[in-house]
């Protein structure tokens, strides 16, 4: 991929916790359309890289470009709704599965029918009573699963996924794949998915495989 197309692009990006050096010359570019991987050995930072390319931690070092320009030069809030973050353990909030999904469009000052919000559950398997369901009663495989709904009603340019599938059994899982693979080819998005299921490496477009920090790595052969 020719670097300009990149709609987001690391460079020599680092993150240290004290003297703890958790990531350490970050480099890579990601283009509409691309479907990215991130890999490696539990420990090495693939959740806090997430978290800095989605800034909600800055990085120690290095730059974020979006669109050419330094994402920092954005709002967070602008910022967010085009590079949107889904956790491995979702963050729901309010009551029910509706005020989860109501909110982008609240925040939007945009309108919506409950027809909607029953099309995605559906596409995602998920019965239409689970609207009014309350988020303390959801299973980790659903909450999953509605915060990806959530952050798919308006596509954003970059969607950041961190194990998002790690609930869900086989059937859901490959549901869930397909549908991501299915906005990279249609809508033109980009996807950076942190993962170990060696079914979704096979079809990265890409994989990045972040290495153990050395003082980690020591560890790991001192054990």
């Amino acid at each position: 991929m020719k670097e300009d197309n990149a709609i987001l692009q690391l460079s020599g990006v680092g993150y240290s916790i004290g003297e703890r050096q958790v990531l350490n010359d970050i480099n890579f570019s990601i283009a509409p359309g691309e479907f990215k991987l991130i890999t490696g050995p539990s420990g090495c930072g693939k959740s806090t890289l997430l978290k800095i390319i989605a800034s909600l931690l800055s990085p120690s070092e290095g730059t974020i470009q979006f669109k050419g320009q330094d994402y920092t030069n954005l709002s967070p809030e602008q910022y967010r709704q085009q590079v949107s973050y889904c956790a491995q353990t979702p963050a729901l909030f309010g009551e029910t599965v509706y005020d989860n999904l109501i909110f982008p469009w609240q925040i939007r000052d945009k309108r919506t029918e409950p027809d909607t919000f029953l099309a995605f559950l559906t596409r995602f398997g998920l019965p239409e009573e689970t609207l009014s369901k309350s988020i303390n009663d959801l299973s980790g495989g659903e909450k999953q699963r509605i915060s990806l709904i959530r952050n798919l009603q308006f596509l954003p340019d970059v969607l950041l996924l961190d194990e998002i599938t790690s609930a869900l059994d086989e059937e859901n899982k490959h549901n869930v794949n397909d549908i991501i693979h299915r906005y990279v080819r249609e809508k033109n998005i980009a996807v950076l998915w942190v993962t170990h299921d060696k079914d979704e490496i096979e079809h990265a477009d890409d994989v990045i495989t972040l290495p153990l920090s050395g003082k980690d790595m020591q560890e790991a052969t001192d054990e």
